[in-house]
């Protein structure tokens, strides 16, 4: 019997190193260390190991002291570390898993110092940057050359721990890629001028590294465009590829640059950019020379990987994020042999493609958590990350519980799915007709339509874990009652918060909502009250936009989509903006009369008028819908207080989770419904 991915799972020689397949954990920084490899970094690589991944990069490692840019970088302070670091690599190839480390300086691609100062940062040359506003200092020919033995020192040390071979990052117009481009390198010595000489830092960290190490392999990250005017372009990055790759053992292609906001936002590429979009160029390179070529970006699914490979466009696929939503999607996707059926320790048929819980590309937890300075995870499966806490759940003690979760969306599908792994008898109920939640608004929204898989992924897995579930039914005092429940979680989510001010039962004033499900009548001039500044008031702008709107899209932030991961944010602002959408900020509704929207300035107080309105938009946020809480609440205070037994006798339990305890967003909903799962 043949695997149904055939390309995808067939080895892969990497120099001297030989892989079990194709499929790459790129490097990305976890923020689940400090300094060296700690338990969590350790379980997280390990999982994906144990998911069968062939070959993991882990995060970027400083090589220099002046590489130091988060208290959460890995770096090699000294011998001293090669234990540490030895554990990560002994957990991963236990597993047949190879592992590269990923060695890094930003150059002038920096935020802050490790405390939190303004930094001191250094560049080939004194040229700023856009994203940070961040003057680099230009870097002494002596400092130059020890960044250079840095880079050796640092995989000399990590050689001995065991890895398997190392990946200069020049992506992302860090400081390789800063060496490489005429934009960044004004320099006049041995280091900048023409090609050739602006190609000698990076062909000297080559020779470091080489020198250090014995027969592991060498790889190159790097931007097959920066696509951005001042940044390498993809003849730019050819030319360099081929320059070098006598020298490597693999190319690893990525897009965009760190140094300015639209470019940046092809180091995570969000939903509404297309899978695998760097493929064309990465087949190009490919005939132009004779090493291997990883391919990354937005590459979800085992089915996209299989079809990049049986072009021709790569040799390799990198689905970091794809990993990082589903460890064990090497395994599923290997086990869909023809025929042929298996349950896997955890219970899961791991034959079945349908069970492989497809990355959405939101951002919102994985890079999302990153830049908050936190661990990273996953909005569908929080457990990454936490391996440590959710590797294993936790071992039903006692006998089942009867179990009712009222609410089908993200977080009463997370909570019943995990209790009944567990072994309880789990019932869900939804009040609609559609399990999903608000998900099922957010994929009818352009550029957002991912957000459906999310719903197919969970209701999947609720199938897989024996979840009985009934639509149509809303859960009532009586249900409760008459069930004989031991225990209920309440996922009832959130309602439209839609105030009253003046004008607001004016038949032009409709909720977003509305909008979204086609149930309003809108006019050619919309104005968007967007109190959140999220996701919601940025979808519907681009959704009237394109359907021949003209949109004013008042936000009562310092920017559109404030409050949702930066590069999601710029991706969707920079669509906004092609479409022609006018965005106002600091702006407070007030009023509609008479076609004309009121608005008060939240920095002067000043009032502003936007006339001849034919609609007016409202997304001002959401309320809990806590109704049934306080019902089951007072039910079970009621029955303790008639009970002159209460103390002996054990009442229902009752759980709240996600929206209805309060209006915040899928991240916070599912990682409730996973706590809770473990807790009853």
């Amino acid at each position: 019997m043949a695997t149904a991915f055939p390309k995808l799972f067939s080895e892969m020689a990497i120099g001297h190193c030989v892989l079990g397949n194709r499929i790459v954990s790129t490097g990305h920084h976890t923020y689940l260390a400090d300094n060296v490899p700690g338990d969590a970094l350790i379980a997280y690589h390990e999982a994906r190991a144990k998911g069968g991944v062939g070959l993991i990069v882990s995060e970027i490692v400083a090589v220099h002291e002046t590489a130091g840019f988060s208290r959460d970088l890995l770096k090699v302070t000294s011998r001293d570390v090669i234990p540490d670091y030895k554990k990560l690599v002994d957990a991963c190839h236990r597993h047949g898993t190879r592992v590269f480390a990923q060695l890094f300086h930003p150059g002038r691609e920096i935020l802050s110092s490790p405390d939190g100062m303004s930094p001191v940062a250094w560049a080939p040359s004194a040229v700023p940057n856009e994203r940070f506003h961040i003057m680099p200092k230009a870097m002494s020919a002596v400092l130059i050359r020890d960044i250079i033995d840095g880079f050796g020192r640092t995989a000399s040390v990590l050689a001995e721990a065991g890895f398997d071979g190392f990946e200069i990052v020049a992506s992302h117009g860090y400081l390789p890629s800063q060496f490489l481009n005429p934009e960044c390198n004004l320099r006049e010595d041995e280091y900048g001028g023409d090609a050739a000489k602006r190609l000698r830092f990076l062909n000297d960290v080559i020779q470091s590294i080489r020198a250090g190490i014995d027969d592991q392999v060498i790889g190159l990250r790097i931007s097959g465009s920066e696509l951005d005017s001042n940044g390498l372009s993809e003849t730019d990055v050819k030319g360099i590829c081929c320059a070098v790759a006598d020298k490597l053992d693999y190319l690893s292609i990525t897009a965009g640059t760190s140094a300015s906001l639209g470019a940046s936002v092809h180091i995570t590429p969000p939903m509404g950019i297309q899978a695998a979009y760097m493929a064309g160029y990465t087949k190009a390179l490919r005939s132009e020379v004779n090493i291997p070529v990883i391919l990354s970006g937005r590459i979800n699914q085992p089915h996209t990987a299989e079809q990049v490979l049986e072009r021709g466009e790569a040799d390799l696929c990198g689905m970091t994020r794809a990993l990082i939503c589903d460890p064990l999607m090497p395994s599923k996707a290997k086990a869909s042999i023809n025929n042929v059926t298996g349950i896997n320790a955890s219970g899961v048929d791991t034959t079945k493609l349908d069970s492989i819980r497809a990355c959405i590309g939101c951002n919102q937890s994985c890079i999302g958590r990153a830049h908050k300075g936190v661990g990273i995870s996953c909005i569908q499966y929080p457990e990454s990350g936490r391996e440590l806490q959710f590797g294993t759940l936790p071992v039903l003690k006692g006998k089942a519980k009867k179990i009712i979760v009222a609410g089908a969306g993200p977080a009463g599908m997370k909570a019943a799915i995990v209790a009944a792994k567990r072994g309880h008898d789990v019932t869900l109920y939804e009040a609609s007709g559609q399990i999903g939640g608000q998900a099922l608004l957010a994929q009818r929204l352009p550029g957002r339509e991912d957000f459906g898989s999310l719903v197919t992924n969970l209701a999947s897995e609720l199938m897989d874990a024996g979840v009985e579930v009934h639509k149509n039914t809303k859960v009532t005092q009586a249900m409760i009652t008459d069930f004989g429940a031991d225990v209920l979680i309440v996922a009832t989510g959130a309602t439209q918060y839609l105030p009253q001010f003046e004008g607001h039962a004016d038949k032009r004033v409709v909720s977003a909502w509305d909008v979204i499900q086609d149930k309003a009548s809108i006019g050619s001039s919309v104005v968007i009250a967007d109190w959140r500044a999220d996701w919601i008031g940025l979808g519907l702008a681009e959704r009237l936009a394109l359907s021949g709107c003209s949109v004013v899209l008042c936000v009562n932030g310092s920017m559109a989509g404030e409050t949702i991961q930066l590069y999601t944010r710029n991706h969707y602002v920079g669509r906004l903006h092609k479409l022609g959408v006018d965005v106002r900020t600091h702006l407070r509704l007030a009023g509609f009369v008479d076609g004309s929207v009121y608005f008060q300035d939240t920095l002067t107080e000043e009032p502003v008028e936007l006339a001849s309105v034919d609609t007016l938009v409202l997304s001002l946020g959401h309320q809990p819908d806590d109704e049934l809480t306080v019902v089951a609440e007072e039910q079970v205070a009621e029955e303790q207080d008639a009970d002159e037994q209460a103390t002996e006798k054990q009442s229902i339990e009752v759980f709240s989770i996600g929206d209805c305890v309060a209006a915040r967003t899928a991240e916070e909903a599912i990682y409730e419904g996973l706590l809770t799962g473990c807790k009853v």
